[in-house]
């Protein structure tokens, strides 16, 4: 067995690895970085950019089904799945050729291949042929798909995001289960790309939203184009030839079962955390075996350990990972001296048409921390008789801001609508930089654009808020301004 000595261990070399990896090279020389499987980030290799490849082929196709209501005529489109998927595939090997490029630019003594298992705070062994001794820790293992064992009845007609993206050609069918963020981007897209397309959800929920309005508003704007079903009732999943079948109870209240050629589980992701040994590193873990850390700093307790990206379960986002990443890192490079990062105000968008967007915080954080005192309001438009959308036939859509009595601060904000990835933005910016309604009114906007539904929206909400030191002593228990 090889042993081997150094300052610091990234397991991991993804987003967050690479970037833990960098920045604590610029507190010691001395650090080593495991890797099992490919590389290539999960963004680019079965995540967001092949997603975003299939969803471009799908909008290509969707142009031209939608110019009729503009009065210009076309014959209906041919999708050559063959080429889409080619396509899909060649453009997402040369996104993650861009990340192997840059690990092996890395020094070759820096990298170790192999599967990493704690034997204390202060050793891991990598397979059966290494042990390290180091002083600091990143773990940064990712996370994976994940679904119910019933799931297995569908047998080799069950698959997962990763496998989509291999796909030679297109299905002629696919039911979807997860009408998360997966689920609906590859399952409008395959439906817009000519597959039948059937998604199944529990509860209600849809993309990651959690307002009831834009809520509800999603779920139905979205069933008009095709079957989802996001509170669906479904039984008999088993393997039947070649095909999956399953029986699903209609909108009508009646039993029909279908067969489809493929049963795409996209019910969500477990953080790569339970085979690394953590129980023998003495440091606390929550219910599902991930360590408990600072976002803030991504320690894990007072311990030598850091993590950062999914495998911290904490927000799994790009460019969330590549910032606990750069914590993570920096402070197990310079450890104990263990800072405090940059967090960014969150912002997260579905790529659905629709679009659906998230920033700050969230109608379920609001309403938990301000409870029954009332001391936040909320302003809405809808994007339906809104100028520019209804020039461009993109008016779908509804926006509900959020923000605190008594300061006018800016809380947060959730809406589908047209443009919601680029809007996001700019309510982000918001968040960080702790504007107030007023404050976001004063700004410019230009006409025609769709940003004028979110200056309506504002005005709204600063119709409805009270401002004063009276609100302020009413509210305080709440926290203004927090």
């Amino acid at each position: 067995m090889k042993e081997l000595n150094t300052d610091v261990v990234v397991i991991g070399a993804g987003t967050a690895g690479l970037s833990a990896y960098r920045n604590a090279k610029q507190h010691t020389s001395n650090v080593l970085m495991i890797e099992a499987g490919p590389y290539g980030t999960t963004c680019a290799r079965v995540g967001c950019m092949p997603s975003k490849l299939l969803i471009a082929a799908a909008e290509a196709a969707h142009a031209i089904e939608a110019a009729p209501a503009f009065g210009v005529h076309s014959s209906k489109p041919t999708i050559n799945g063959v080429k889409v998927m080619a396509r899909v595939r060649n453009e997402r090997d040369r996104f993650a050729g861009f990340v192997v490029e840059a690990v092996d630019e890395l020094p070759a003594d820096d990298k170790i291949v192999g599967y990493a298992k704690f034997l204390d705070a202060n050793r891991v062994q990598i397979d059966d042929h290494t042990i390290i001794t180091a002083k600091r820790f990143v773990i940064a293992t990712g996370s994976r798909p994940a679904y119910p064992s019933v799931f297995n009845n569908f047998g080799d007609r069950l698959i997962i995001n990763d496998d989509v993206f291999d796909w030679q050609d297109l299905p002629e069918s696919v039911a979807v289960f997860g009408p998360g963020v997966i689920g609906l981007e590859i399952g409008q897209a395959l439906h817009r790309l000519g597959v039948k397309v059937k998604l199944f959800g529990v509860g209600g929920a849809i993309g990651p939203i959690t307002d009831p309005v834009i809520k509800d508003y999603a779920n139905t704007v979205f069933a008009e184009e095709f079957f989802v079903d996001t509170d669906s009732n479904v039984s008999d999943m088993k393997q039947v030839g070649d095909k999956a079948q399953l029986t699903y109870v209609d909108k009508n209240g009646q039993k029909q079962t279908e067969q489809f050629d493929y049963v795409l589980a996209a019910t969500g992701r477990v953080p790569n955390t339970d085979k690394l040994g953590l129980e023998n590193t003495g440091i606390e873990l929550d219910e599902r075996g991930v360590p408990i850390a600072d976002k803030h700093t991504m320690q894990c307790g007072d311990s030598n350990i850091f993590i950062a990206g999914d495998a911290s379960n904490m927000i799994p986002l790009l460019h969330e990972a590549s910032d606990q990443g750069s914590i993570a890192g920096q402070n197990a490079g310079r450890f104990p001296d263990v800072r405090i990062g940059l967090r960014r105000a969150p912002i997260a968008a579905v790529f659905s048409d629709p679009q659906i967007a998230m920033v700050g915080e969230t109608y379920k954080q609001i309403t938990a921390r301000y409870g029954e005192c009332g001391c936040f309001e909320i302003g809405e438009v809808s994007f339906e008789n809104q100028g520019r959308s209804r020039v461009m036939l993109k008016n779908k859509g509804h926006m509900r801001l959020y923000a605190e009595q008594g300061t006018g601060l800016f809380l947060g904000a959730e809406f589908i609508g047209p443009q919601a990835e680029h809007i996001a933005h700019l309510l982000a910016w918001a968040v960080q930089n702790k504007m107030t309604v007023p404050q976001m009114l004063d700004m410019p906007f230009y006409h025609p654009v769709i940003e004028e539904g979110l200056r309506t929206a504002l005005r709204d909400l600063n119709a409805k808020l009270k401002f004063g030191p009276d609100i302020i002593n009413q509210c305080m228990e709440c926290g203004p301004g927090a």
